[in-house]
């Protein structure tokens, strides 16, 4: 048994010198433009999932996000910070999100499942924690309360229904980037409010076309 035992602390041992010797020659290709292997893929997004349903498991969304100031101040906020990644009805790629590995999903086309209460819960709590290595930030640590996540869940909701005539009416009817922001940025911005602000007056504006390098 002993003779088994020390087998195996062998095995293990030879095992994490061989991985820490690929780390140190640089064997593991980080690069965003090399993708993982479908088995490697595979066992992240199950991790993934499965990390996410755990975290969300006791958040419950409130009971008015289909209310139209929910979503026209969600507009605003998706407009400025999402848009360039998650696109907007009617555009059908990014250069960031080419770029981005793993390409982040179009949140402007109808989810593969029925929405749902844990769908918003999913949602809400994908935009408040972030997921790492995907370059999903955590939007509350730059300062997004919990209602401007909300909002942006609300509109999230019904944007798949939206063609992009509709899409761009609401962004121009909203707040813009309208959430409190980083702490100490309204005051050097010049706003009375003190505890919270709005941090810009108009919609953000994202042009898609082409341009040169």
């Amino acid at each position: 048994m002993k003779n088994i035992l020390l087998g195996a602390l062998g095995v293990l041992g030879l095992g994490a010198v061989t991985v820490i010797g690929l780390l140190q020659a640089g064997a593991i290709d980080m690069a965003a433009d090399t993708p993982h292997s479908p088995a490697v893929h595979r066992l992240i997004e199950w991790a993934r999932e499965q990390s996410i349903a755990h975290g969300a498991a006791d958040i419950v969304p409130p009971a008015d996000l289909s209310d139209a100031d929910r979503i026209r101040r969600g507009a605003g906020n998706y407009d400025a910070m999402c848009a360039n990644c998650h696109l907007s009805p009617g555009i059908e790629d990014s250069e960031i999100r080419k770029g981005l590995y793993p390409i982040p999903p179009n949140l402007s086309r109808p989810a593969n499942a029925a929405d749902s209460d844990r769908t918003d819960a999913r949602r809400f709590w994908i935009v408040k924690h972030g997921i790492k290595a995907s370059g999903m930030p955590a939007w509350s640590k730059g300062g997004m309360e919990d209602e401007a996540i909300w909002d942006l869940t609300a509109f999230l909701k019904i944007m798949p229904s939206l063609s992009p005539e509709e899409y761009r009416r609401q962004v121009e009817v909203s707040d813009g980037h309208s959430h409190s922001g980083l702490e100490g940025y309204g005051a050097e911005m010049g706003s009375k409010s003190g505890a919270e602000h709005t941090r810009d007056t108009k919609p953000h504006s994202h042009k898609h076309g082409a341009h040169k390098h």
